[in-house]
């Protein structure tokens, strides 16, 4: 979502500054102010949305080095050149350095406005350019990490396109083994925090007397056996994402004190003093239900509050079996390369097999199945004394025909013509299962 638009202007005189702040405001233009270049340019972050308006003559760094600056940081931005009556050769200059426009001393206010007005269009334009693709370099990479053609896939998809570069905190809840770290890895990749840490925590595999110090990280002689300065995890993961796995076995204690982080976006090592800023985007994950939990007292609910700002459900693979035919595929293949072997050629019978059995281990399980597989030892699913068919054959068979069908239909482009002859059944009889199935 790109910010609404606004203008800095860059001026020493005061008078000059809030002649043009007004001129703005009477127009409906956001305007923020700046006495010197050195100021304007902590004001200005990447992506900054809007214009610079800027006088030439400016103590210290002038604004031809400013205009060099910003062409360097960010080519896209308009700057706007305001000139005295013996600095138009310099005005000229600017222009050829990549300037907007120029406006030469004394200007009508309508004369200011229109020319901020046009590089604002401008600069709304690249913006928006730029956002668009940003979304579709961020939904390349989630659909080749997030597979699948049923809906609640496709909504998944959608959503991690929609926040992962909004820095909200997000709660990713799915039983074992439906992909939450995944989910959390493509978050951070498709955000522009990609090129800073993702650091993984798995809060049930951490001893209850050593989370503080992994989380927090500790001063030398903090406790017995601290011999030397520890960055904690959170640290770590400065400016990056900190990923938390089974958030809802994080001792008390260590909840209280990760909402003082996320609250106040400063930690304290154990054994020091000293308040450390804090930038991160966390996201949790946890199988079980956090609000629940809030409720009878065994996870606070301040800090589920606090990371439930977003909530992305994955839902187990029983619940989207029309996806097991994709999956199984592209985890047998992947097997197969890491093997040096060549994939099996599975049988409908095969594949039927796969659609019947429940997954309770959901992909984890079926990766697993696929590996086996492509190591030749068979297709091996569940356990001996586990049940294969937890569903009718009835519906087996409705949900394997579906999955067929919408296979051959995203790999014939929609098309239903070639579906019908690559799956060797006559059209109206494929359109009539499409209807049945609401296939789109």
């Amino acid at each position: 979502m790109i910010e609404a638009l606004q203008v800095l202007i860059v001026e020493d005189d005061p008078v000059v500054r809030l002649g043009c702040v007004q001129a703005f405001a009477l127009e409906g233009i956001a305007a923020i102010e700046a006495g010197s270049a050195e100021a304007a340019l902590q004001q200005i972050t990447p992506g900054f949305p809007g214009v610079v308006v800027t006088d030439i003559r400016l103590p210290g760094q002038d604004g031809m080095a400013l205009l060099n600056t910003l062409r360097a940081q960010a080519p896209d931005l308009p700057v706007i050149m305001i000139t005295g009556h013996g600095d138009v050769s310099l005005a000229v200059q600017a222009m050829k350095q990549g300037a907007y426009d120029f406006l030469e001393k004394p200007f009508a206010p309508e004369q200011l406005v229109e020319v901020t007005r046009r590089a604002l269009a401008q600069r709304q334009l690249s913006l928006e350019v730029a956002s668009l693709r940003a979304q579709l370099a961020s939904h390349d990479h989630v659909a080749n990490q997030i597979i699948g053609h049923s809906p609640a896939m496709a909504r998944l998809r959608r959503l991690i396109a929609e926040v992962a570069n909004t820095g909200a905190n997000v709660l990713i809840h799915g039983e074992t083994g439906t992909g939450k770290e995944l989910v959390a890895r493509c978050l951070h990749e498709s955000s522009q925090r990609h090129t800073r840490h993702f650091v993984a925590v798995n809060c049930g595999g951490l001893p209850e007397q050593l989370i503080d110090s992994e989380l927090f990280g500790h001063e030398a002689g903090a406790f017995t056996g601290a011999a030397k300065r520890r960055i904690g995890k959170i640290e770590h993961a400065q400016g990056g994402t900190l990923f938390l796995d089974e958030i809802e076995s994080m001792p008390m204690p260590m909840q209280i004190k990760l909402l003082r982080v996320l609250q106040e976006r400063v930690l304290e090592r154990l054994g020091s003093n000293a308040l450390l800023p804090v930038d991160i985007r966390v996201v949790a994950a946890t199988k079980s239900d956090l609000k629940r939990m809030g409720e009878a007292g065994h996870f606070r609910s301040d800090l589920y509050y606090r990371l439930n700002v977003v909530t992305l459900e994955l839902p187990p693979l029983r619940e989207r079996r029309e996806d097991i035919p994709q999956l199984f595929q592209h985890f047998l293949l992947q097997a197969a390369q890491r093997f040096e072997r060549d994939p099996p050629v599975l049988q409908q019978a095969d594949m039927a097999r796969l659609m019947a059995y429940n997954w309770p281990g959901n992909v984890r399980e079926l990766r697993n199945v696929a590996e086996r597989c492509a190591l030749g030892l068979g297709l091996a699913i569940g356990t001996s004394d586990e049940p294969m068919e937890h569903t009718s054959l009835n519906q087996a068979v409705e949900q394997f025909e579906k999955a067929l069908i919408r296979d051959a239909l995203h790999r014939c482009g929609g098309n239903l013509s070639k579906a019908a002859e690559a799956l060797s059944v006559a059209k109206t009889t494929l359109f009539d299962k499409v209807k049945k199935y609401r296939l789109s």
